[in-house]
């Protein structure tokens, strides 16, 4: 029998529905209290505390129940190396579609053009800034998984030219009918090819800053950067600067560097230190791009699946390494 303990926090989809598609052979509980005594196998935990990941002594995986494992669970989980850290990217499909939302919208300027003829203004049709094609240009996918997978043939149907970009390569990545997929580092040779820069890493000491005022001045001219990784992989100075300065033509940003800390703050805190808010080439997205509401069920059909794996063949999918953080 594999035990599972799902500590509630914030509940997305119906964890009834996940008992009932789950094998005979799983012995599922879920709760804010630790069962007594504890003898879970699986522990499903947003951010799980030494408290939780000591307190069963059979305890052999922790699932994160998204795609990323957040900084201070990454933290935790580095204490504890015995236990294999897996994630549940349920959520690519809504990402990748909100990424080439974003690319549509931030290269049309549509956000500015709506925004003003609210107001009866049609002097944008008139100027000199015209909206960027895309087909003919090469899009880069910084962080080539399954958003990036999903995203490709989109942009190639639009007559783009797509690479990506990610750590350590596959036989998947090397025959990729969609993009041409290159090692990390080939990146300092790609960006000055790339006119629009799509990135969906996740936040990790590695990746942290990996696109700052160097490696934004290598983009062309006109080039368009979209974000639904991390708002950290961007320096915050840089592109605030290269938006301004337009010596990047525009943004799509669903991530960022502030977020409110309280529920009150939610309707009052700014998503920067600088007034990227005052900036008519940005698209702002509050990073809800993988959020299809709380009665979506796609993370349960997700669980569902990795925990029927582990239960018919001892393996657990979907594992990443915490020290990288992916």
């Amino acid at each position: 029998m594999l035990n599972i303990f799902y500590y509630v926090e914030a509940i997305q989809g119906s964890l009834e529905l996940l008992q009932t598609k789950l094998a005979d052979n799983i012995h599922f509980e879920y709760g804010r209290d630790l069962p007594s005594p504890a003898s879970y196998d699986i522990l499903i935990d947003a951010f799980p505390t030494h408290e939780r990941l000591t307190a069963s002594p059979n305890l052999k995986s922790v699932i994160i129940p998204f795609a990323g494992p957040p900084k201070p669970a990454q933290d935790v989980l580095r204490e504890h190396p015995n236990i294999s850290v897996h994630n549940a990217p349920y959520n690519y499909v809504p990402t990748a579609e909100t990424a080439l939302a974003l690319m549509m919208g931030a290269s049309k300027f549509l956000v500015k053009g709506d925004r003003e003829l609210r107001q009866g203004d049609w002097r944008l049709r008139y100027s000199e800034r015209p909206q960027l094609l895309l087909q003919g240009r090469t899009v880069l996918i910084l962080g080539y998984g399954r958003i990036g997978r999903h995203m490709a043939p989109v942009c190639k149907a639009l007559g783009m030219d797509v690479l990506g970009v990610r750590r350590t390569l596959s036989d998947e990545d090397t025959q990729d009918p969609h993009a041409k997929v290159y090692a990390m580092t080939a990146l300092a040779k790609l960006l000055p090819k790339t006119d629009v820069l799509l990135i969906a890493l996740p936040e990790t000491p590695e990746t942290t800053g990996m696109i700052g005022e160097h490696e934004l001045a290598q983009l062309p001219e006109n080039a368009v950067l979209v974000n639904v990784g991390r708002g950290a992989v961007v320096d915050e100075t840089a592109l605030y600067e290269a938006l301004r300065d337009e010596k990047l033509a525009a943004a799509g940003l669903d991530v960022w560097y502030t977020y409110p800390r309280q529920e009150e703050a939610r309707a009052n805190t700014q998503p920067s230190q600088y007034p990227f808010h005052e900036l008519d080439n940005v698209i702002l997205s509050p990073h809800r791009a993988g959020w299809l509401g709380r009665d979506d069920d796609s993370r349960i059909y997700f669980l569902a699946n990795m925990l029927n794996q582990a239960a018919s063949s001892g393996e657990l999918p979907n594992k990443i390494d915490i020290n990288l953080g992916y």
